[in-house]
């Protein structure tokens, strides 16, 4: 059995990056609150990251920690601004406002926009044969939706989803120093497109479409409080990560699984319908966010082990979507599974405000691709994008016919 007592998080390498699942494995059964070199917690099992994310007493403010890691730059303002790291009430104010992005009403639109979408994309990997599916498919459609949400022009679609990765990349466990250096001027750049941006939806107020989402966040207010400039700019950003570099992944991914699960992929083929219960299976099996970070709020007791106040606690997302307590023969793809307690999406006030729109993304993508082109094959070979934190393809070579 592998290993892992000397394990430390904050020293992982490529090898860990390509597969992490056997040391996740082995965490679990021999350590699964291991405590690394500084400190910190590695959680693996469900039910620990379960609880620890539906405790409103574990915190998601990373002020100091992030301090630590970054210093004072762009990248410490924006992590430590957006939504997702910060707690009530700011947590509860910036919420209530982006929750207006994701209205039933808006999510119809959303549907029919990303049809669309969907079908002008298949027609052009008809047209190709042979495609990276990551640059000619998986990653068009989040730039159209968030480039819909905000009001981004055209010209500067392309750049979005470089400065996902940048950002988000920053958040790894193991950072280097050209790659703070991308993330801080990444931040920086967007953001002076979304000033821009947002001063000429001030001087035009009438001028959004039905379903985008840059109006409610400048003029929407919750209980008389609005968003100041660098909130607004920042969370204009995080709707970017939130949605931009997971939706690319939950496609490629999936489709990356399916080529690896033939069988699976032949029933899918012949039974459209399973789609909706697939996107599911493809989000616990390689789950596009691998790893979450909580602060204890609190002493808390997992499964024994306490923890106390003030402990940092990295939650493997991974480790929990694999975890046998849970999920029968997890390490074996089943596209009819049911019950799918997977925790791609967290749970708790920090559930992902998108998840209705990443399914309906990843139903009419995957689903689309799957019906219309049912010889799909692997062209080559892939490579991954080199995060611990984030599971996704860099490039997935395909054929159509």
């Amino acid at each position: 059995m592998l290993d892992v007592s000397s394990f430390d998080l904050n020293a992982i390498g490529m090898d860990y990056i390509r597969d992490p699942y056997p040391t996740l494995r082995a965490l679990r059964e021999q350590a699964p609150v291991h405590r690394n070199g500084d400190g910190s917690v590695f959680l693996t099992r469900h039910a620990d990251i379960l609880k620890v994310y539906q405790s409103r007493a574990m915190l998601s403010d990373k002020t100091e920690e992030f301090g630590k890691k970054f210093g004072q730059c762009p990248l410490h303002t924006h992590h430590t601004t957006s939504l997702v790291f910060n707690d009530p009430p700011y947590h509860t104010v910036v919420r209530k406002l982006l929750a207006s992005a994701f209205t039933p009403r808006k999510l119809a639109v959303f549907e029919g926009l990303i049809e669309g979408i969907v079908d002008r994309l298949l027609d052009r990997v008809e047209d190709l044969g042979e495609l990276d599916l990551i640059d000619d498919f998986a990653k068009v459609l989040p730039t159209e939706i968030i480039s819909f949400m905000l009001g981004i022009p055209p010209d500067y679609r392309t750049k979005l989803r470089g400065y996902s990765l940048a950002i988000l990349g920053a958040l790894d466990p193991v950072v280097s120093p050209d790659r703070l250096k991308a993330g801080n001027e990444a931040v920086t750049e967007f953001a002076e497109i979304l000033s821009e941006i947002i001063a000429h939806r001030r001087a035009h107020p009438d001028g959004a479409m039905e379903g985008e989402v840059l109006d409610s966040l400048i003029f929407g207010d919750v209980d008389g409080q609005r968003l100041t400039e660098e909130e607004l700019i920042q969370n204009c950003i995080f709707l970017l990560n939130a949605g931009h570099e997971t939706t690319t992944s939950l496609v490629g991914n999936s489709i990356g699984i399916l080529l690896g699960a033939p069988g699976e992929h032949r029933r899918l083929i012949d039974d459209p319908a399973l789609i909706t219960s697939a996107v599911e299976e493809f989000l616990r099996f390689e789950s596009p966010l691998q790893q979450g970070n909580r602060l204890a709020g609190e002493d808390i007791d997992l499964g024994g082990t306490l923890l106390r106040k003030g402990t940092y606690i990295h939650t493997s997302i991974a480790g929990a979507n694999r975890d046998p307590a849970v999920f029968d023969q997890p390490d074996r793809v089943d596209l009819s599974r049911k019950p799918n307690k997977h925790l791609a999406f967290a749970t708790g006030i920090h559930i992902c405000l998108g998840a209705t729109l990443a399914r309906v993304e990843g139903r009419l993508a995957i689903g689309g691709l799957v019906k219309r082109f049912p010889k799909l094959a692997a062209n080559g070979g892939s490579a991954l994008v080199p995060l611990a934190r984030f599971r996704g393809y860099a490039r997935l070579p395909v054929r159509v016919r």
